[in-house]
């Protein structure tokens, strides 16, 4: 999946997204409010501009058409898009309003609350004439066109009316990020990408289950004489309905949220860079379900890079039938899961083992082992490695089977096989925080122990369950099996 040499003109509300990060401690004693303190700041782009940077994330070229005030804010904007590889600018300064920023004060991994700098104006013609002139200049560079609308005034009637028609005139692909309830502003669009409450709002439709969105997404399809409406749904997925009435569904796959701001930029992005690289629109449907993926899992307005969509793609495969072994991981998954975790600042344990009949001593070294971190990785010996260790007519239960059972356990995030007697070398290459033994061990005799603490890390004795084995129940359904 390569996107290199693919250009896409980006059309939009341009914005500043600020980041305010702190801590709350008190409640301030001039008013029942809580007081911020402040530890650090993080400035990115945001609407159109993160349209772009997702774009030159991936891999593609963004030319990025917008407006920006003559102040500060306006200056943030133009070091970042110059500070990004993979974005031109094609910026239209306006002395009529501000830069359009956004900052958002977040205690811990909460937003406390959000400050927004903009005007409400309509677009002055001044303003107007600058981009159309900015999108003109650059039109001729183009796969495809975006158009970013947040409602704030940059896509004026004309200028979307202008943009349309030069793009139907060229058979150059429009996509649009809608913002209005009269999907008729974009008459003749190519693909409509509205989120659910959108669809619902623009349509005037109920959008509960999937024949109602099918239904509301043919109304404003009909209504905007589009060739596609991608309806995205969040954690239902997405679900594509073309104008020769195929209708694709896609699910989305299961993972814990930090922050969705800037999804929709990202679907975008990866659905029109897709496209312009070739893929019908059903197939750049799963690359962008599979980008949104992992930027909802960062924390503030983030981009995913190919490596991480490609990785998402595995993982979405292996959910669907795709992998031989349902619930085992593989170890490049199983790395850029880790590396990922490590990276939101969350603690990764490993603990290991044959776990071939599963039973209540095992799920409590798993939750104790749990305990000890955010994330628990579980390393699973294969089959081979069982019999080597444990004797003839092991394991009783197959790998295929054991990852199914452990990966269904609440407290486990991962589970990876390894076919070494010991998980040295699976230690080694994921480098847990934690590593978790059974006190059966001592700390001399813990597989790894020293890398990881040489690492930085800890590593814990967990409390075992008494008389708990899969040796002793073996025995047991082997002597009631006599006895019957």
């Amino acid at each position: 999946m390569d996107f290199t040499g693919v250009t896409l003109l980006c059309i939009g509300d341009l914005m500043l997204d600020r980041f305010a990060h702190g801590d709350i401690e008190r409640i301030s004693p001039e008013a029942p409010v809580p007081v911020i303190r402040l530890r650090t700041m993080r400035e990115m782009l945001g609407g159109v501009g993160n349209v772009a940077h997702n774009i030159a994330a991936l891999g593609g070229r963004a030319i990025l058409v917008g407006l920006v005030g003559r102040d500060e804010a306006g200056a943030t904007v133009r070091r970042l898009v110059a500070g990004i590889a993979g974005i031109e600018a094609a910026l239209v300064e306006t002395t009529d309003r501000p830069t359009i920023c956004k900052t958002r004060f977040v205690a811990g991994r909460q937003q406390v609350v959000r400050a927004d700098d903009e005007s409400t104006r309509a677009l002055q013609p001044g303003e107007e004439a600058g981009l159309l002139a900015a999108i003109d200049a650059r039109w001729g560079h183009a796969g495809a066109v975006i158009l970013s609308d947040y409602g704030k005034a940059a896509l004026s009637p004309a200028i979307i009316s202008h943009v349309i028609a030069r793009a139907r005139a060229g058979g150059v692909p429009v996509f649009v990020d809608p913002k209005s309830d009269d999907f008729a502003r974009y008459l003749g669009a190519t693909c409509i990408t509205p989120n659910q409450r959108e669809l619902a709002s623009a349509a005037g439709l109920p959008v509960g289950d999937e024949a109602e969105v099918v239904a509301a997404a043919r109304a404003v399809m009909a209504a905007a004489r589009s060739d596609a409406i991608l309806a995205t749904r969040s954690e239902h997925g997405m679900i594509l309905v073309e104008a020769g009435g195929v209708v694709t569904n896609i699910a989305a796959r299961a993972r814990e949220v930090f922050d969705v701001s800037g999804a929709g930029d990202t679907v975008i992005a990866a659905l029109a860079l897709a496209h312009a690289a070739g893929r019908p629109l059903a197939l750049a449907m799963h690359i962008a379900n599979a980008a949104a993926g992992v930027v909802v899992s960062k924390l503030g307005t983030a981009t995913a890079d190919i490596a991480e969509v490609l990785h998402e793609l595995d993982l979405q495969d292996m959910e669907a039938g795709g992998s031989s072994l349902p619930g085992l991981t593989p170890l490049r998954a199983a790395i850029g899961l880790v590396a990922r975790w490590k990276e939101q600042g969350l603690s990764v344990g490993f603990t290991n083992g044959c776990f071939d009949i599963v039973h209540a001593g095992h799920v409590s070294l798993l939750a104790a082992s749990r305990a000890q971190c955010d994330r628990l990785v579980v390393g699973l010996n294969e089959d081979a490695g069982v019999a080597r260790l444990k004797g003839p007519g092991r394991p009783i239960n197959p790998l295929e089977q054991r990852a199914t059972v452990i990966s269904a356990i609440r407290h486990v995030d991962c589970v990876v096989g390894f076919g070494e007697d010991t998980p040295l070398e699976l230690i080694r290459t994921l480098m847990p925080d934690v590593l978790v033994k059974g006190e059966d061990y001592t700390l001399e005799q813990v597989v790894g122990a020293d890398l990881v603490r040489g690492a930085g890390g800890r590593v814990v004795l967990a409390k075992l369950v008494t008389g708990q084995s899969t040796t002793a129940i073996a025995t047991r359904a082997a002597a009631a099996m006599v006895l019957a």
